[in-house]
């Protein structure tokens, strides 16, 4: 494992993160520790979405988030969680080794495409 010392609240926390196409993913509102067998703690997974912010960010406004993403997630998680073994490097964005299509869909994407965008005739035949 390679060793990378950074602030993570100012070199991870709300960054963009990029897929391998350029395609942006969302940005990172929360980070995910882990503990390796020596007792090291390092950075498992970069996780994104409106739930997460919700927690991050705290009172009436945060709360609304978080009630926001439990509406929308319908039994499914309510952040998308990006293991750090697939960030390709952190510059100005954090780029990604997959592409957008790789990883688990983001909860409001999930949500409108099931209530909203399947009901519109036509569009199982859309182009993707």
């Amino acid at each position: 494992m390679t060793t990378v010392r950074m602030q993570l609240g100012q070199h991870l926390l709300d960054r963009q993160i990029v897929d391998a196409d350029g395609l942006l993913v969302g940005k990172i509102d929360d980070i995910e520790f882990a503990v390796a067998d020596d007792g090291t703690v390092f950075v498992d997974a970069l996780l994104t979405g409106t739930g997460v912010l919700g927690q991050r960010i705290g009172g009436v406004v945060g709360r609304l988030l978080i009630r926001v993403a439990d509406r929308l997630r319908d039994r499914q998680p309510s952040a998308v969680r990006i293991r750090y073994p697939l960030v390709e490097r952190v510059d100005s964005a954090v780029r990604l080794r997959v592409r957008l299509d790789e990883l688990p869909p983001a909860p409001l994407e999930e949500y409108l495409r099931r209530r909203l965008i399947d009901r519109i005739p036509g569009s199982d035949r859309a182009s993707g």
